[in-house]
């Protein structure tokens, strides 16, 4: 077992000292790409920047927008090819990007994102490559995957484990999942959130003729484990029985890559009163739809460390989870979980809430809300763990 890290590591560099060069392989793009992956990247890349590490993002060019080399907040991002395929574009990617590294850049660090692109770890060893690797989650519990699928990226978990210098894990959950599968915990550093500075627009909900306070939200990409067509049934039979009188439902978020599913979804939607797919949002318009909401609820049934209700709680709007570990990690009240899969559960909790949210829920337990989530997950921390952890890979052995 590796030595954890101190909480929040000092940052020391001497002065004119070269910056760690870091290479982030294994993510669609940023800034304002859909995934949790991105997200996260977006968060920590400047974030490192800033604290004297050179971060190159290495690029699916179908997502990546601007020229083949550009930057954004002082981090530089490099366009590489990949083809626009499901199963194909992470894998094909990750080994271009591996190869550049190793042939072109020649980082002090490549870090790999998520165990489908760490199935390429022993090949960045093998080309004298230091490697961390961060485990988002269990990508092969996603319902998408067939079994193929799932068989190659239990291979990348497990290469993660047996080959990365170092691996960070972003939940207490998936850290005992890789100390009882794998024999290694990894360095945990959670993802963060950042505290609103400022109010956000409510002119901005006109668009989708929603209404502040008065709406569910469910911000996701379109794939099965996100649990879209639970929600829509769940929030339909409230509806039916009298308990939402006037709240909308909202569902942000695309597919990445049109299938069934995507089209189940959007056709529910179609057939039921109330709900609005807004498609893939960012930047102001996404703030006010979180900001704004009245409860927000993550149905899922896999996930890692959910950026998207981290956001949400961020602003301190009320929250509704299933009860997967990753949630109950969380810390939420036992009033705001509800059995994974369990329509009539969800449904019911989704009209206790919004009662609550229509007579008793006011400024002052969104404010308490949004400290006690400030406390617990903070990206500046995070960044500065990760920086940490990028210089026990290059001292170790």
């Amino acid at each position: 077992m590796r030595k954890a890290l101190p909480s929040d590591p000092p940052h020391t560099e001497a002065p004119g000292a070269r910056p760690l060069r870091i290479a982030w392989v294994g993510l669609r793009g940023l800034p304002g790409v859909q995934g949790g992956v991105e997200t996260h990247a977006e968060q920590l890349c400047p974030r490192l920047q800033a604290l004297g590490c050179a971060v190159t993002v290495l690029a699916r060019a179908p997502y990546q927008r601007g020229p083949s080399d550009g930057t954004w907040q002082g981090v530089r991002l490099r366009r590489l090819w990949a083809p626009r395929h499901k199963h194909l574009e992470a894998v094909i990617h990750t080994f271009l990007a591996v190869m550049h590294a190793a042939v072109v850049s020649r980082p002090d660090v490549l870090h790999i994102q998520a165990i489908g692109p760490a199935l390429w770890t022993p090949l960045a060893r093998m080309l004298g490559l230091r490697v961390v690797v961060t485990h988002h989650g269990a990508d092969y519990e996603r319902q998408k995957w067939g079994p193929l699928a799932r068989w190659v990226l239990k291979r990348g978990e497990a290469f993660a484990a047996r080959w990365a210098h170092e691996l960070i894990v972003i939940s207490r959950t998936i850290q005992g999942d890789m100390q009882t599968r794998h024999g290694r915990q990894g360095h945990h550093v959670p993802n963060g959130l950042t505290p609103p500075t400022a109010p956000a627009n409510a002119d901005l909900l006109s668009q989708f003729g929603l209404q502040a306070q008065r709406y569910v939200l469910l911000v996701s990409r379109l794939v099965p484990e996100k649990r879209h067509l639970d929600l829509i049934e769940a929030y339909s039979r409230a509806r039916a029985r009298g308990q939402l009188q006037g709240w909308q439902l909202a569902l942000v978020g695309a597919a990445d890559h049109a299938d069934a599913y995507a089209q189940q979804v959007s056709l529910a939607a179609a057939q039921s009163p109330g709900v609005v797919m807004t498609g893939f949002q960012t930047g102001e318009t996404l703030q006010a739809l979180l900001a704004h909401a009245g409860v927000f609820v993550l149905p899922s049934s896999h996930e890692g460390l959910p950026i998207a209700l981290l956001e949400a709680l961020s602003w301190g709007i009320t929250p509704l989870a299933s009860d997967i570990p990753p949630h109950r990690e969380l810390g939420l009240p036992q009033d705001n979980i509800f059995p994974l899969g369990d329509v009539t559960a969800l449904s019911d909790s989704l009209a206790r809430l919004a009662q609550r949210v229509e007579h008793e829920d006011g400024p002052g337990e969104r404010l308490q809300r949004r400290r006690e989530a400030a406390e617990r997950f903070d990206w500046d921390r995070s960044a500065r763990q990760t920086r940490a952890v990028y210089e026990v890979a290059v001292r170790g052995k």
